[in-house]
């Protein structure tokens, strides 16, 4: 069985991981014949926000502990994320990709990634194993592939460019495809970036998964 290793972000669109999202991918993993395993950095959130009122809160949550909530417990600390024991990753987006795992919804193309993370994702990178990134998880790309990698965050004119300016290739992709950048193995889809409903979600994200495991 082909083992894929998910990175989340926290839980909850505006300061976590999107839930949908993360949810879509594990169930399409099991699917695919795979299994998931999840992790995420042990850190504070860069903020909390009322998911009701949409106003930030004063209170203090931590990434890994909130993210457990959608692994229902079974997460680790992405320090112990090792390459060379999975086949294949996979980044579910959120604003919590934006904002716990980088900076880029803070620093747009001067962001940085928070060093555990691109540890991780740079050691499927280097030896060559694919990974996939969904909604807005690809503006980290350029930071972990250099220069010339291509993706999509969908249609946004202006995250796009950032994009293109931190080095990568923004190509534009509908909510129901994904784009392949064949010479690093690495996947794309715009997910809730574009996505009006949990279907519209959905069809991107299986479509990516399938993919992603049968390169692994």
């Amino acid at each position: 069985m082909k083992r894929i290793a998910v990175i989340l972000s926290g839980c909850g669109v505006f300061d976590g991981s999107e839930i949908h999202e993360s949810v879509l991918s594990l169930l399409a993993i099991e699917q695919e014949g795979a299994s998931w395993h999840c992790f995420a950095p042990n850190i504070d959130q860069h903020h909390v926000i009322n998911h009701l009122t949409g106003e930030e809160s004063r209170e203090s949550r931590n990434v890994l502990i909130e993210a457990a909530r959608i692994a229902r417990g079974q997460i680790q600390d992405v320090q112990e994320l090792n390459a060379s024991q999975f086949d294949a990753l996979l980044l579910p987006g959120g604003f919590g990709a934006a904002k716990n795992l980088s900076d880029f919804a803070l620093k747009g193309s001067d962001c940085t990634i928070h060093p555990d993370v691109l540890s991780a994702c740079q050691s499927f990178a280097r030896v060559d194993k694919p990974a996939g990134y969904l909604c807005i998880a690809p503006a980290m790309i350029p930071l972990i592939y250099g220069s010339g990698a291509k993706g999509t965050i969908g249609t946004d004119p202006d995250t796009a460019k950032v994009f293109n300016t931190m080095g990568g290739e923004h190509i534009e992709c509908p909510v129901h495809d994904f784009v392949l950048d064949q010479k690093r193995r690495l996947l794309t889809t715009p997910a809730y970036m574009l996505a009006g409903s949990l279907s519209e979600a959905a069809s991107g994200i299986n479509k990516l998964v399938k993919e992603l495991v049968k390169l692994a």
